[in-house]
């Protein structure tokens, strides 16, 4: 090959004679794949400059394209352009950023063939010109219908002969899925394992709920409860008021207490006056004993010696009425109730509208919330009590709870013990077949937690059981937080219907619409 052959195709044709335009031409015979990439392609568009001017395109490409003009364009320069391609009855808009590469005359040497490069052109708008090319080259013409069809033709190629047959490349196995896929068996079967273990191999009682120690508070006597701010999860301390009951009668007999003490003291003072007046001969004093029942009686009169008498009666009396009146006040000051402990509220009756209760009534109960004071009481069966001893190792587990909670049992009765205990229910308690078990957690559990059934395993192999408690509770976190996630799922599922079903049922938008014309009325 020469080395008129050899020069570069890209650099641009600058020779103004027609004879060495012509001669160029002739020498370039082939366009280089690297200028365009793609096969050139003879596809009926035109060419749409910024200035509005429209030019007749010559060929087509993935790569670039080429038109023929009556004027040249500067060599390498970028410009923004429209590609308007023909789809049967419908014309194509296809926006590209082209940079010149070539500029040369035409065989007649009147008009210039320019040749682009397309360097820049949208994704949706590639495949659209993509389509378009392949539908050409395999002989179809391309339409809007096809188009839009999920129809995709394909250039038909030859299949390329060897009489060494290649070897097939090997797939690379997924390593990562099978190493996934075999922890994921490892831990389903480790999960599965130990709750089987958990199951069957240790001693599983028959209910157990948080306790902590109850005291009850009862009304000291009948009467009407005073109105208290307490309700249930309120805390108390020590000392403090509870509640007050106000007894009307109890009030009253004191009241008539203090009166009559009253009228004897004035009675007594005014006989002493009378009798040491020297010109008394006869002292006028009450025929009965009044001091006894606080009434007055008749008047009559005696000597003063008799008055002395009836004087030392009356004091007597005045003793016993100072009695009564302590034993009044003594009882008025058990209506008051304070709080024995630094306790959290359980239960509290309502003391709104004046509510009566009757003596021995409960009006409050409190639990001791203590650091020793919250546990684990469980109901263990008979025939696996001769395995439980105290000091051995047991697992609590709360609800929605990821870690077992390790405890330690303190008692084993066979009844329950003398204090009572709040979060246990009687009826439980009632079964005469099992034995009540206490256990105290190393790790201190909220106050909250008072009267919430957990589960309960009791270990004689704390290795192993430890173990097998730590995979159950990992597996049944997971299938908790899956369970919820469903949940939630489903809930919005739902609320998203319900929304729609509204917004499309005809009753309620003329009962929303009546609501609007009511309201704006």
């Amino acid at each position: 090959m020469s080395d008129d052959n050899k020069r570069d195709p890209d650099r641009p044709d600058t020779s103004p004679s027609g004879d060495t335009a012509h001669d160029t031409s002739a020498q370039i015979n082939h366009e280089r794949r690297d200028e365009r990439r793609h096969v050139r392609l003879d596809v009926p568009f035109e060419v749409r400059f910024p200035s509005g001017s429209t030019l007749v395109g010559h060929d087509l490409s993935l790569g670039g394209f080429s038109v023929h003009s009556d004027e040249p364009l500067p060599y390498d320069s970028v410009i923004s352009v429209s590609l308007l391609l023909t789809a049967g009855t419908a014309e194509l808009i296809v926006p590209v950023n082209a940079r010149m590469l070539r500029n040369q005359k035409t065989e007649d040497g009147k008009k210039h063939e320019l040749a682009f490069e397309i360097t820049r052109i949208e994704r949706r708008h590639r495949e659209l010109l993509r389509r378009i090319i392949r539908a050409h080259l395999s002989g179809q013409h391309a339409s809007v219908e096809d188009l839009i069809t999920s129809n995709d033709p394909q250039t038909p190629r030859k299949r390329r002969t060897s009489d060494t047959a290649q070897p097939a490349a090997k797939r690379r196995k997924p390593w990562g899925r099978y190493t996934a896929l075999l922890l994921g068996i490892v831990v389903l079967a480790a999960v599965i394992a130990a709750t089987a273990y958990r199951n069957f191999m240790l001693i599983e009682p028959d209910f157990a709920a948080v306790t902590a120690p109850r005291i009850d508070i009862r009304a000291p006597g009948s009467g009407i409860l005073a109105q208290h701010d307490f309700e249930a999860g309120d805390r108390v301390e020590r000392d403090k008021q509870l509640v007050r009951v106000k007894n009307s009668e109890l009030e009253t007999d004191l009241i008539l207490a203090k009166a009559s003490l009253n009228y004897d003291k004035q009675l007594i003072e005014n006989l002493k006056d009378r009798i040491a007046s020297p010109d008394t001969d006869q002292v006028y004093i009450p025929s009965d004993d009044s001091g006894a029942n606080g009434t007055p009686a008749d008047f009559e009169s005696v000597p003063p010696e008799v008055a002395h008498v009836r004087i030392n009666q009356f004091e007597t009396a005045t003793d016993y009425q100072s009695s009564r009146i302590d034993a009044f006040q003594a009882r008025m000051s058990q209506n008051v109730i304070y709080s024995p402990c630094d306790c959290l509220v359980a239960w509290a009756r309502s003391s709104s509208g004046g509510t009566y209760i009757n003596q021995s009534e409960r009006i409050m109960t409190l639990t001791q919330t203590g650091a020793n004071d919250i546990m684990v009481e469980a109901l263990v069966h008979m025939d696996d009590i001769d395995r439980i001893e105290p000091h051995q190792t047991a697992y609590i587990a709360l609800p929605n709870a990821s870690e077992p909670i390790q405890a330690q049992v303190r008692t084993v009765s066979l009844d329950v013990e003398r204090q009572p205990r709040a979060g246990f229910p009687k009826w439980v308690r009632q079964q005469q077949n099992v034995a009540s078990v206490l256990l105290v957690p190393e790790e201190p559990l909220p106050a909250s937690t008072v009267g919430v059934p957990v589960d309960v395993r009791f270990s004689e192999a704390p290795v192993v059981d430890a173990t097998a408690e730590w995979v159950w509770q990992g597996g049944r976190a997971v299938v908790q937080e899956f369970e919820e996630l469903l949940a939630s799922a489903i809930d919005s599922l739902d609320n998203d219907e319900t929304s729609d079903a509204t917004l499309n049922d005809p009753d309620t938008g003329d009962s929303a619409e009546s609501q609007g014309t009511s309201a704006s009325s």
